[in-house]
């Protein structure tokens, strides 16, 4: 049987009144949307929920199913005594989902749990649900940091188990959206913040899954979004299926957006395979990346593909140009796959004898040794987008006034804690922001003076 219908929701601690003390009634709108998927749900008579949490136990690159037969959850971390939910798990369907998983190729299962109890991505949508249904077991998934097509791809594989398994299924996918929508809010403001709100919550409203698939990294992550992993799942278990979306409410009041949306199916539409299409338009615009490059990123192209084929490095081809053999330069190689970084590597001051010998080896420690990602393997090499920023040597500077994040990257110093970032990025649209990323990798505190280098860079893409 296949999932039944789905629903987005948020999981704001504040919207129970045990917490909210009277808070939760500027999110009324809200509260009333979720009841309302609630008892949607309740029509359904489900025998197996399924939610996914950005809360729940989370890796790079695995996907966490929690195990056993049942699990609790409470509010203690945020204060809170006597809020507490008790749900059984689906032990059958989680066994079921794993092997399927394993099958296609996708990495999950139910190894690597470090706390058992039901984390409140969770229990809030359980909390709803219960006021209207308790006759159902759970299957809980967490995200990973896997693409947004295994992510998809994992919804496939929970639909077919539900219908191998002749389940009863409702899907339900916990998530906020942005955490950047007003100055006075917990986490700021950012200008992606509403952007990010408004085209999310269209995207739900016309049930326009392959938006999900499509939004830029960098601009999640500036927006600081929570959801959208969870909701890409949910899009992959509607896979080929009509949808008639209903979005019940939003609010953003307290500067961190709350949508409710219900997707009834409506029958099979096979122009809905939403993977298929958004593959299909990264490798076009990956062909595209690969007409145009010239010889800095062709070389790192061949570096790597050589190495992850033979296991060797490559030595340096014939015919390079006389800038990449004459000079020595720090190097920069970065890899995406289908818009998402997948490594990035570099020096700082050049280490070897030219440019072109720089490339060669930053291209494979930018495909094996990014500790952010597992090596690229051959199937992925087709995948990949290159691109080589050449240093200049940096100078130092007195105060981020003399930064401009177009034109410079930014080097911090404190001790012997050292952090870059590459100017031009997408999401890095002011000094603070540059100099914050750059401390972060570098494991520098907000609050610990550093020094600033700034630099500038030639990009081959």
């Amino acid at each position: 049987m296949p999932i039944l219908g789905a629903f987005i929701v948020p999981h704001p601690p504040i919207i129970l009144p045990e917490v909210g003390r009277g808070e939760e009634r500027k999110i009324q709108k809200t509260i009333d949307a979720y009841r309302e998927a609630a008892r949607r749900i309740a029509a359904f008579k489900p025998e197996t929920v399924i939610v996914t949490s950005p809360h729940a136990a989370m890796y790079a690159d695995y996907f966490h199913m929690s195990p056993g037969e049942s699990a609790k959850g409470d509010l203690r971390q945020f204060g809170v005594a006597g809020v507490s939910v008790e749900a059984e798990y689906d032990s059958e369907f989680v066994q079921a989902l794993s092997q399927l998983a394993g099958q296609e190729g996708l990495p999950a299962g139910t190894f690597g749990e470090r706390d058992k109890s039901l984390d409140h991505g969770t229990l809030i949508p359980l909390r709803f649900l219960n006021e209207s249904y308790q006759d159902y077991k759970l299957v809980r998934i967490g995200l990973s940091g896997l693409s947004v097509l295994q992510h998809y791809r994992l919804g496939k594989c929970i639909a077919q188990t539900a219908e191998k398994l002749g389940r009863r299924a409702v899907f339900v996918a916990s998530g906020d959206l942005s955490h950047k929508l007003k100055a006075e809010g917990p986490y700021g403001f950012a200008t992606e913040g509403p952007e990010f709100d408004r085209e999310v919550t269209r995207a739900m409203a016309d049930g326009d899954f392959l938006r999900f698939l499509s939004f830029h990294p960098d601009f999640c992550d500036a927006a600081a979004e929570c959801g959208l992993r969870s909701f890409i799942i949910m899009a992959g278990a509607l896979d080929a299926k009509a949808v008639r979306p209903e979005l019940l409410s939003y609010e953003g009041p307290f500067g961190v957006g709350y949508a409710v949306c219900a997707f009834a199916v409506a029958g099979d539409d096979e122009s809905r395979r939403f993977d298929e299409i958004f593959e299909k338009e990264q490798q076009r615009l990956v062909d595209g990346a690969k007409a145009k490059e010239d010889a800095y990123v062709r070389l790192a192209r061949y570096s790597l593909e050589a190495y992850v084929k033979t296991g060797t490095g490559a030595g340096l081809p014939e015919n390079l140009p006389e800038e990449m053999l004459g000079r020595r330069a720090g190097v920069f190689v970065s890899l995406k796959k289908f818009g998402q970084l997948r490594g990035c590597i570099g020096t700082i001051g050049p280490v070897t004898g030219s440019i072109a010998e720089e490339i060669l080896r930053n291209a494979v420690s930018a495909g094996t040794e990014d500790p952010r990602f597992p090596s690229v393997t051959a199937e992925e090499l087709p995948d990949l987008v290159y691109s080589v920023d050449v240093l200049a040597e940096p100078e130092p500077i007195d105060s981020m006034a003399e930064l401009d994040v177009k034109r410079y990257g930014v080097i911090v110093t404190s001790g012997y804690k050292r952090g870059l970032l590459l100017p031009n990025l997408e999401g890095v649209d002011t000094p603070e922001r540059q100099v914050a990323i750059a401390k972060q990798k570098a494991n520098i505190r907000e609050w610990e003076a550093v020094s600033l280098e700034r630099f500038e860079v030639v990009r081959h893409k």
